[in-house]
């Protein structure tokens, strides 16, 4: 059955209502957990079911819930709601006032920092190189083409033979513990730039930070970050900083840690001596405001919308067309070979399970753990409003409950809807849910603006 007469079937069965309030359930996921049981709802007092809900009694007889997956090559849907989640994670903690944040934490000092890769050979970009003369192998050093964004030149290397395959993916292993030590000596920075011991440094202020990992065209990765200094304190949560601690201080001790964090990676078999590690030369630091300045500074929901793209967008310009690009590839194969060559004792034992991701084995988003809220308390915020909105039903049809207890007994059945039509169905639906919520949301700052004005 073709995937057009598979979406007609659907759309002319008799339980296509049905079928659609489930696929809504599971906000139209692109490949949803096939589930068998059911679930009941009940008064924990008296133990009395208010409502069941049972698998079989559903169209194709079987429940769906998420498959949370945050690649939007994988799922739209799941990938738009943890976008979401990540926005309000980030902008809570870069201006407050929302999700149990105080508003103050916008006050506190805070920056935007961008530390990248080093360069591993020259590549084709937007910027072009105005360097004259051949390499040794006879290519031209310099690239005086003018690229459009979508050029697949764009990120390939001038000279395959004189880029450092090794450098690259040896880099982009141990990329996270350079940002570890980064963290490490940020704080040491801070404190000297106070004129302070470290210990009592860490007395008075705290470091927290949210971060993402972005593939550049080269396949290097870089790290957007916001760094925000708190207080310290007993009783409070989101402390300010004292007044010594100033945005001053911030961007000079973020400035210098960058160029003085070094790692030695182990030496690649072959080779005589370990590789000592960098961050790349372009090291970019802006002070974040509360809202848009006229001079150019950063609005804290502007870094918070950046930051948020790229905790969903980092693996997906790897995942899909860059993937076949002859860099790519080449960046793939030295991985698996210097996993191979240095054995299944070395340090790049796991290389191997991470070539996918061309070496980059670290968290693509993470945050320190006062930055702000959890992901997982926003997931737990959503399961309290819907056993909310339960509550709410149950009185309307006359229970007389203030909680609910909701159990369940449920099997694994599989992945994905049961057919491409299905598929194709809940994806134009999650599309259409998008585009909807997002006219509603331009709509809605729209009025606020001119209410405001």
């Amino acid at each position: 059955m073709s995937i057009a007469e598979a979406v007609a079937a659907r759309l002319r069965s008799s339980e296509f209502d049905q079928w659609m309030a489930g696929a809504a359930r599971v906000g139209f996921c692109s490949n949803p957990v096939r589930l068998t049981g059911s679930s009941a709802t009940m008064n924990p007092q008296t133990g009395e079911v208010i409502r069941e809900f049972v698998a079989e009694t559903q169209p194709d007889r079987i429940s769906y819930t998420r498959c949370g997956n945050r690649r939007a090559r994988r799922c739209e849907s799941c990938s738009h709601e943890y976008k979401g989640d990540t926005w309000h994670m980030i902008m809570a903690g870069a201006a407050g006032g929302m999700k149990g944040v105080p508003e103050g934490v916008g006050e506190h000092p805070m920056a935007f920092v961008t530390l990248t890769a080093p360069s591993f050979g020259a590549v084709h970009s937007l910027a072009g190189s105005r360097r004259r003369g051949t390499c040794v192998h006879g290519k031209p050093r310099g690239c005086f083409c003018n690229h459009d964004d979508d050029d697949g030149l764009l990120g390939e290397p001038l000279c395959e033979e004189c880029y450092d395959y090794v450098g690259h993916v040896v880099w982009q292993y141990f990329a996270p513990e350079l940002w570890r030590r980064f963290t490490i000596q940020l704080r040491r920075q801070l404190a000297y730039e106070l004129g302070m011991t470290q210990r009592a440094a860490a007395e008075i202020v705290r470091v927290q930070f949210a971060k993402v990992a972005e593939f550049q065209r080269r396949g290097a990765v870089h790290f957007h970050a916001i760094i925000r200094l708190d207080g310290v304190s007993p009783t409070e949560q989101f402390p300010p900083a004292p007044d010594q601690v100033t945005e001053a201080c911030l961007i000079a001790a973020v400035r210098k840690s960058s160029r003085r964090v070094v790692y030695e990676a182990p030496a690649v078999r072959g080779e005589a001596s370990a590789r000592v590690l960098r961050w790349g030369a372009q090291i970019d630091v802006q002070p974040i405001v509360r809202r848009e300045g006229l001079d150019g500074t950063l609005s804290d929901r502007a870094v918070a919308a950046y930051i948020a793209k790229y905790a969903t967008k980092a693996t997906e310009d790897l995942s899909s067309g860059s993937r076949d690009r002859p860099h790519v590839k080449v960046i793939k194969a030295t991985a698996e070979l210097i996993a191979e060559e240095n054995g299944p004792e070395g340090p790049y034992a796991l290389l191997r399970k991470w070539s996918h991701m061309l070496g980059f084995r670290g968290h693509f988003s993470s945050k320190s753990r006062r930055y702000s809220v959890t992901l997982g308390s926003l997931r737990g915020a959503r399961r309290a409003w819907r056993l909310a909105r339960t509550v709410e039903r149950a009185k309307e049809e006359g229970y007389d409950v203030d909680e609910v207890l909701v159990v369940g007994s449920w099997s694994f059945a599989g992945m994905g809807w049961r057919n491409e039509g299905d598929r194709a169905l809940a994806i134009e639906a999650a599309r259409a849910a998008r585009e909807w919520r997002d006219a509603r949301r331009v709509r809605f700052e729209s009025q606020r603006g001119k209410s405001d004005a």
